[in-house]
């Protein structure tokens, strides 16, 4: 069976260094918040470009605690995609502050700034851009967008790493931005991990008093804080796999092409903008008779994925926040028919051939 993902493969291709990084952290004796989690933090900036970094527990906290330290709170609301991860969602409502789903434009999925002005009240306090399945959301018309009506922007990185906007990286762009290291993503941990990127000294000072308790100074909690802190052993892996990114991710990039160049033109999915670059975390299509498909790929030999099969405005714990069936016809008609595909580092060309056989001869 060809897996969807497999951070078990990426784990095979540089074992010696990644056991190399566990004897290190283990023969050091310090195990939470101490220098592999300092010089993670400081790489993963400088490699990008980011100003400054803050490891924590996982990336839905990552973007919960990003939102909280821009000063997103109860009454406030904010604006995000109907179609991406609950943990988006789960963020903004864990602030205290409202979610209005917004329609996503039909070539990326991503967030549509032509459709954001309808959403705006006196309440509008922010705007979370999703770079859903590593395609760069508009970050310039978005950027635009809130700078025009003074919201901030947060940027859900969770599946971005090593994406580019107009030959920036994203991260870059917004106020600040939430990174998720679940390991199936393209900068995997081996458990959870995340990290708030933020172009002000300031804000990032403050996700680094709400990671810890709201400590200023140890033991003496200045506002109300959490426990969400990146451990050593997942930044001294992080390390490992944040030096061969660039290398991983072309090769992923080689692999969507020569999906692209194969699969037949009626069963393409979204992509990439021209002028950005992906960072193609998913390989995802939209053809018909989804299910009869996923069963004869399964039979084939190859495994799928759906992301995501019900859009966050349908789901039981927040449609209390949505216009209901029908309000958001893009993103409802995407959800019914995405299926992702084997995408990782790792894929060889047989396989994405094998891949693609399977899909023509069905």
């Amino acid at each position: 069976m060809i897996p969807v993902t497999s951070p078990h493969a990426a784990y095979e291709h540089y074992r010696a260094e990644y056991d190399d990084a566990y004897r290190r952290v283990m023969d050091s004796g310090r195990y939470i918040l101490g220098d592999e989690g300092r010089a993670f933090e400081a790489e993963f900036a400088a490699q990008f470009g980011l100003g400054e970094a803050v490891g924590v527990a996982s990336g839905t906290e990552a973007l919960w605690l990003a939102l909280r330290a821009l000063g997103v709170g109860a009454g406030d609301e904010v604006i995000v995609p109907a179609l991406t991860a609950s943990a988006t969602v789960a963020a903004i409502v864990e602030c205290g502050a409202r979610p209005v789903f917004a329609e996503v434009a039909e070539h990326d999925l991503n967030l549509d700034p032509l459709r954001l002005e309808r959403h705006l009240t006196p309440r509008t306090r922010a705007v979370v851009a999703v770079h859903l399945y590593g395609n760069p959301a508009d970050l310039t018309a978005l950027g635009a967008f809130c700078a025009g009506h003074g919201l901030k922007l947060v940027e859900d990185c969770a599946q971005a790493h090593g994406a580019q906007h107009r030959g920036r990286w994203v991260g870059g762009f917004g106020d600040a931005a939430a990174w998720s290291f679940y390991p199936t993503k393209n900068l995997g941990a081996f458990g959870d991990g995340g990290l708030v990127t933020a172009r002000e000294p300031a804000v990032a000072a403050r996700v680094r008093a709400l990671r810890e308790y709201g400590w200023r100074e140890r033991q003496d909690s200045t506002e109300h804080g959490w426990n969400s802190r990146l451990d050593e052993l997942q930044a001294a892996f992080l390390r490992v796999r944040l030096r061969h990114l660039e290398a991983d991710n072309a090769r992923r990039r080689a692999s969507a092409a020569q999906y692209r160049a194969a699969l037949p033109a009626a069963v393409r999915g979204p992509e990439a903008r021209a002028g950005d670059v992906s960072a193609e975390h998913l390989f995802v299509i939209r053809p018909e008779r989804r299910e009869a498909l996923r069963a004869h790929l399964r039979h084939a030999g190859v495994e799928t994925a759906i992301h995501y099969p019900v859009p966050v405005h349908w789901q039981a714990a927040y449609r209390l926040f949505g216009g209901g069936e029908g309000s958001l016809p893009i993103a409802e008609r995407a959800a019914a028919e995405v299926v992702s595909l084997p995408m990782y580092a790792e894929l060889s060309e047989a396989e994405v051939e094998r891949v693609v056989k399977a899909v023509r001869d069905f």
